[in-house]
């Protein structure tokens, strides 16, 4: 048998209560969803942690206007040819 450690977390009710609303729409107990909470944020690995820095990143870069499908398809058929659908 597995050795396991017991954690006691105490939060307000309405929290508690989202949380329990959020977990049996996943299939899911409050306790996995902690669990897994708690690997994401504290065990990840360092690569993960230097994904997730990137993608915060990249996502907080400002929007940049792109040119209409028909434009970029006619710079891509300049450039590659013409067999894109």
């Amino acid at each position: 048998m597995a050795k396991t450690k017991r954690v006691q977390v105490l939060m307000e009710p309405q929290e508690f209560a989202a949380l329990e609303r959020l977990a049996k729409s996943r299939g899911s107990s409050v306790a996995d969803m902690m669990r897994e909470a708690a690997r994401a944020q504290y065990l990840g690995s360092a690569d993960g942690t230097r994904r997730a820095r990137a993608a915060e990143s990249f996502l907080s870069l400002p929007s940049t206007p792109l040119p209409d499908w028909a434009v970029l398809k006619q710079e891509i058929e300049e450039r590659r040819g013409s067999d894109i659908p």
